[in-house]
C-alpha cells in the first residue's frame, strides 16, 4: 500500500512537472485603440494587431473601434489599452492637460511610439450647397467629427485661424464619418470636415454616389494656425470627380503608449511596425508616408524607453 502511494506521489509530481514544462509562457495583451471603422486609423490598427500577433512571442493582440485620437489618449492614460492612434495636436493638448479639449487634467503616462502619417483636414460638400470656400460654410449645415474628437479639435482651430465660428453654420452635427456622408448622401447635411489620411474610404463613398466639392483651406489660415499644423495638398483624382489638386492643411498622427508597458512590449512594437510596412501600406495607402527617419520628429511626449531603444539601434539618437 505504502509503495501504491509513493508510486501515486511521484507521478503526481511528474505530472506537475510535465505540467508546469508545458504551460504557455505568459500572455502579453495589446489592445490597438484606433477610431471608427470607416476613416483610416482602423484598417491600419487591423494590419497592425496582425503583425503583433505574428511576430511578437506570446502577443495576444486585439482592436478596438473608438471615437479616436481624444478617447484613445484618455484610455491610455487610464491603462485600458497599450498602443493607439492620435492626432499631433490632441497628443500636445492631452500632454497639457487641457480641459476645453477633453483632458481634465494632464495625461502624465502617455509616452511615444512614433509619428507615423499626416492628416489631411478634408472638407467636402455636395455641389447642389454651391459651397466652394470656407467663406461658404456660412450658414450651411456642417459635421465637424464627434464631439471634442481630433477631427472636431481640427474643425475648431481651423475656423478660429479663419475667423469664424460655429455659430457662422445654419447646423454643427458632431458625427463620426461614415452617418456624416449618409446625411449628405440624403440631403439632410450641406457639408463634412473629416481629417483622415488620402483616400479615406467615407469620402470615396460619398464622391461615387453624389456630386461634391472639395473645399479648400487657404495658405494664409496654414499660417495662423502654425504648429503642428503645416501646409498640405490633396492631389488631383483621390477622388472621384476631383479633377484639380486642393490645397488644405494637415497634421501627423502618433503612435501613443504609456508608461506602465514594458520596455520590451513597446520595443517590439515599434521593431515590427518599421519592420513590416508592406503590410501596412498593403491596409491602407496612407501608410505609405509612415518612414523611420519621420518617427521621433515633432514628439509631443516623451518617448517610451523601449522604442528609444529601438531608434537608438537604428542610430537615429
Amino acid at each position: 500500500m505504502n509503495l501504491f502511494k509513493r508510486s501515486l506521489g511521484a507521478a503526481a509530481i511528474a505530472a506537475t512537472a510535465i505540467g508546469v514544462a508545458m504551460a504557455p509562457a505568459k500572455a502579453e495583451f495589446i489592445n490597438v485603440l484606433t477610431g471608427g471603422t470607416s476613416g483610416v486609423y482602423y484598417p491600419l490598427g487591423v494590419a497592425l494587431s496582425k503583425i503583433y500577433g505574428e511576430k511578437i512571442e506570446g502577443a495576444r493582440p486585439q482592436v478596438q473601434a473608438t471615437k479616436a485620437s481624444v478617447e484613445n489618449l484618455n484610455l491610455l492614460q487610464q491603462g485600458k489599452g497599450e498602443i493607439g492612434f492620435a492626432l499631433g495636436d490632441s497628443v500636445k493638448l492631452a500632454w497639457e492637460g487641457n480641459a476645453e479639449a477633453g483632458f481634465k487634467a494632464p495625461l502624465n503616462k502617455l509616452r511615444g511610439i512614433a509619428a507615423i502619417y499626416p492628416n489631411y483636414i478634408q472638407i467636402v460638400a455636395s455641389k447642389d450647397s454651391g459651397i466652394t470656400d470656407l467663406a461658404g460654410l456660412k450658414g450651411k449645415s456642417l459635421s465637424v467629427g464627434a464631439a471634442k474628437s481630433g477631427t472636431e479639435l481640427n474643425a475648431r482651430a481651423i475656423f478660429a485661424a479663419a475667423g469664424m465660428g460655429y455659430g457662422d453654420l445654419a447646423k454643427t452635427e458632431y458625427l463620426p464619418f461614415a452617418e456624416s456622408v449618409e446625411l449628405m448622401k440624403n440631403r439632410q447635411l450641406d457639408a463634412t470636415l473629416q481629417s483622415a489620411g488620402l483616400g479615406v474610404a467615407s469620402l470615396k463613398d460619398l464622391a461615387t454616389s453624389v456630386p461634391v466639392n472639395m473645399v479648400a483651406v487657404p495658405e494664409d489660415v496654414v499660417t495662423k494656425l502654425g504648429a503642428p499644423y503645416i501646409a498640405a495638398t490633396i492631389p488631383a483624382g483621390t477622388y472621384e470627380g476631383q479633377s484639380a489638386d486642393v490645397p488644405t492643411v494637415a497634421v501627423v498622427n502618433f503612435l501613443v503608449t504609456h508608461e506602465d508597458v514594458s520596455e520590451e512590449t513597446a520595443y517590439q512594437m515599434t521593431k515590427q511596425l518599421f519592420e513590416n510596412l508592406p503590410e501596412m501600406v498593403a491596409a491602407h495607402a496612407a501608410a505609405k508616408a509612415i518612414s523611420l527617419d519621420k518617427a521621433i520628429t515633432g514628439m509631443p511626449v516623451p518617448l517610451h524607453p523601449g522604442a528609444e531603444r529601438y531608434y537608438k539601434e537604428k542610430g537615429l539618437m
